[in-house]
């Protein structure tokens, strides 16, 4: 008896037999979701969560590095990042490879993917990386010195952090570290970098730092909404296949994102007795964060507790041990990427050592032998294999270190470098006056106020057709 392939399965020259079409569908609609935390999520959380005077320099910081980024990345991060010519153990060597359309349509180092697919998938995560580096720098630092920024600390940090971790000839991937979605490429190293460049920069003004309210909580929570529903690709796409290990991975992070927000939740209606809706996404975004590293290797349950700890420990080290570390007080970090990046990322990372699922590593590893090497320190206890859960506990434990000591170093040098041709903060001027000295443009252009835009040589509104404002002189709306 004869069979026949429907028609739309039948290998052709567009669709070889290498590729599966629904694994590239939800390939692409995954990094697409990624792509939307960034543009606009961030964006309007960011542009949002300031002061009216900051709201689009900190949007404009985001978009520009989502931009610069892609650039970037099909230039010569990618290459670098996940190429097969290793330049060190810890680097790809840079190529243009990823600009050659014979490279693009072949398949990728992993999955049923073309390398174009996985090239866009990769760079939103690559991308998001710098824009949470930002938020620890709104409010003050000079976006030329920015413009340099993102594509050095790109080049130099993120692609030695996810070629060591995610490519398949990297030193920490060999040892067998766990980071399922990026705790520790996206989120440790951005919280760290983060800290680290607004320790080089400088703080914002003192009355900033006094008092910095949100310009519009609404919109907040818009993109904090983005930001959650997006991360059901952030998760879920990094199996590079619509499998159950990727359902398993979307159902963790939102379970784990709930619990922690609720947990932050109860806490701050205990000790400030309101319940805060900026605390609440707070809570969100730890937990988040924490279920990253772990989110298709372990069970539910353990989400649970992943989520009580991610909206407790952040909580107690952003509230009272930052009032108490000299440090942690002197550093100016405006959206606490510290606690909620690096803290919850180190944790996260931990808690996956801790709770990872043999069975399910072998899922999503794809090992048919030898996958008890993955042991959680839980199941190795459980199961007589100690030495196996203690062994990847402290891999996990090494690559945190690694992580930490490699983005302290290097943007400290990235920052110091640019401090020498271009000052990393704002003149006094800008810090006062904030968008309209900095971009020549308001966020906010109420009866009169946008009328203000010819003051300015700087902006490029009347090319843009914006002439007809270009009578009077509006008001300073900040």
């Amino acid at each position: 008896m004869s069979f026949k392939l429907p028609p739309n399965l039948i290998p052709i020259d567009s669709s070889p037999e290498w590729m599966s079409k629904g694994d590239n569908a939800w390939q692409m609609t995954a990094a697409t979701m990624v792509g939307l935390q960034s543009v606009p999520g961030l964006v309007i959380l960011y542009g949002s969560i300031v002061k009216k005077k900051w709201a689009v320099n900190s949007c404009f910081m985001a978009l520009f590095a989502f931009a610069a980024v892609l650039v970037c990345w099909v230039g010569w991060g990618y290459q670098m990042s996940f190429g097969s010519e290793q330049f060190l153990p810890f680097l790809g060597k840079p190529s243009v490879a990823s600009l050659r359309a014979s490279y693009l349509v072949e398949r990728a180092f992993a999955g049923k993917l073309p390398n174009a697919t996985m090239i866009f998938f990769q760079f939103v995560f690559a991308a998001i990386t710098l824009i949470l580096i930002a938020g620890a720098l709104l409010g003050r630092m000079n976006f030329y010195a920015w413009m340099v920024f993102v594509p050095v600390w790109l080049t130099c940090s993120y692609t030695v952090g996810a070629y060591s971790i995610w490519c398949p000839d990297g030193w920490l991937a060999k040892k067998g570290i766990i980071d399922y979605s990026g705790g520790y490429v996206i989120h440790l190293s951005s919280g760290i970098a983060g800290f680290t460049a607004a320790y080089w920069v400088g703080p914002r003004e003192s009355k900033d730092r006094e008092r910095f309210p949100p310009n519009n909580i609404l919109l907040m929570l818009l993109g904090a909404g983005l930001l959650w529903m997006g991360w059901t690709g952030f998760n879920g796409g990094d199996p590079y296949m619509a499998s159950r290990d990727a359902s398993l991975a979307v159902l963790n992070t939102h379970v784990c994102a709930a619990t922690s927000l609720l947990t932050w939740l109860m806490l701050d209606i205990v000790f400030f007795e309101k319940p805060s809706v900026i605390g609440a996404t707070q809570g969100m975004i730890t937990g988040l964060v924490c279920i990253t590293p772990a989110a298709g290797v372990v069970q539910g349950w353990a989400a649970i507790i992943m989520g009580i700890l991610s909206g407790s420990i952040p909580w107690f080290t952003m509230m009272v041990v930052h009032k108490k570390v000299s440090l942690l007080k002197e550093i100016d970090d405006t959206m606490a990427v510290f606690h909620t990046h690096a803290v919850a990322g180190a944790l996260g990372g931990i808690l996956t050592g801790l709770f990872a699922e043999p069975r399910l590593n072998r899922l999503f590893f794809d090992i048919t032998d030898g996958w008890q090497h993955y042991v959680g320190l839980a199941y190795g206890l459980k199961m007589g294999q100690a030495r196996a859960g203690f062994k990847q506990m402290g891999i996990q434990l090494l690559g945190i270190l690694f992580v930490m000591g490699w983005n302290v170093v290097i943007t400290s040098l990235i920052c110091l470098g640019i401090s020498v041709f271009m000052p990393l903060k704002l003149s006094d001027e800008e810090l006062e006056i904030g968008d309209e000295e900095v971009h020549g443009e308001g966020a906010y252009a109420l009866w009169g106020d946008g009328e203000k835009f010819e003051i300015s040589k700087r902006n490029s509104s009347q090319s843009h057709g914006f002439n007809e404002f270009s009578a009077k002189e509006g008001s300073n709306f900040r």
